[in-house]
């Protein structure tokens, strides 16, 4: 099987071609976290596979590093529009791609051929509780900057979806005790049906936020390009930065530069890069055979 291994600000994926490489044979949530293994495999926060469409460019796939499928993942989908360009599979600047969140349309930006930044239109959050989903009434208002009983503490959360579920909490400090300890807890909270990303965001200044983040499935990754987007979504609900404007949300792994005007889709800027490229070995895989 061949591969190669890219990232998005350090949120890190192996690429799969499975347009023409056959899969058929294979549990695909256990080649997730077989692949993924940092000691054992080829490391990263999960596998993303590149797959036909019917109706539109590209299908993307992504099985989490503990073997869980993710309907969308904005970094990832920034390095898939890389990988299929940089790769021969399309000459397209501006594509069209299937995901379980729906189609997202990246736009390739280059410079002496080479693509240097990804702008993608991850369509409208969805801010019903709902949608996100999230459990509790009324299901078809937002949750904005509301109370939220974990493990004897109460956080004030801010809740989104970008095709997969979020919860923002502002603080005025991000500590490794909130992420780490917190985090999971949150993600696994019961008010989370398909259980939720965490986004931990400081305001910086003016159209400037910090965040780390803990990820459903995958634990604390560099960045996550739906979590920018989500947090941005949060900041503006909240008041604290100025819709239709550039917010510039700082991650462990760098920057992703967003856009949000109510009822507009999101816009996100950053970039993608390649690894490194290469053969599974056979014993490894036959962990993950069917």
């Amino acid at each position: 099987m061949q591969f190669t291994k890219m990232h998005g600000l350090g949120n890190d994926y192996i690429y799969i071609n499975a347009i023409e490489q056959d899969l058929a044979g294979y549990d695909l949530a256990r080649l997730a976290t077989v692949l993924s293994d940092r000691h054992f495999g080829i490391g990263g926060d999960g596998i993303i596979l590149v797959a036909p469409s019917q109706a539109h460019d590209f299908t993307m796939r992504i099985f989490n590093s503990d073997g869980s499928e993710a309907e969308m993942c904005g970094n990832g989908v920034r390095a898939f529009a890389r990988y299929v360009y940089e790769h021969g599979l399309t000459d397209k600047l501006q594509l069209e791609i299937e995901t379980g969140a729906g189609v997202i349309k990246p736009s390739l930006l280059l410079r002496a051929g080479i693509v240097e930044q990804v702008t993608v239109d991850m369509g409208q959050p969805r801010l019903h509780r709902g949608q996100i989903p999230m459990s509790g009434e009324p299901a078809d208002e937002p949750v904005i900057a509301q109370q939220l009983e974990v493990g004897g503490r109460s956080f004030e959360v801010t809740c989104v979806s970008m095709g997969n579920p979020h919860c923002v909490i502002f603080t005025e400090q991000i500590t490794d005790e909130l992420v780490l300890e917190w985090g999971p807890k949150i993600e696994h909270h019961p008010a989370f049906p398909r259980r939720t990303n965490v986004e931990f965001a400081r305001l910086m200044g003016t159209q400037c936020i910090e965040m780390r983040v803990w990820e459903r499935g995958a634990g604390e990754t560099l960045a996550c390009g739906t979590g920018a987007c989500a947090v941005t979504v949060a900041s503006i609900l909240n008041r604290h930065c100025q819709e239709a404007e550039t917010v510039h949300v700082h991650l462990l792994g760098g920057r992703l530069d967003i856009q949000w005007q109510q009822g507009h889709s999101v816009l996100m800027t950053g970039p993608a890069d390649e690894v490194f490229s290469g053969t599974v070995h056979p014993s490894l895989l036959d962990k993950a055979r069917v």
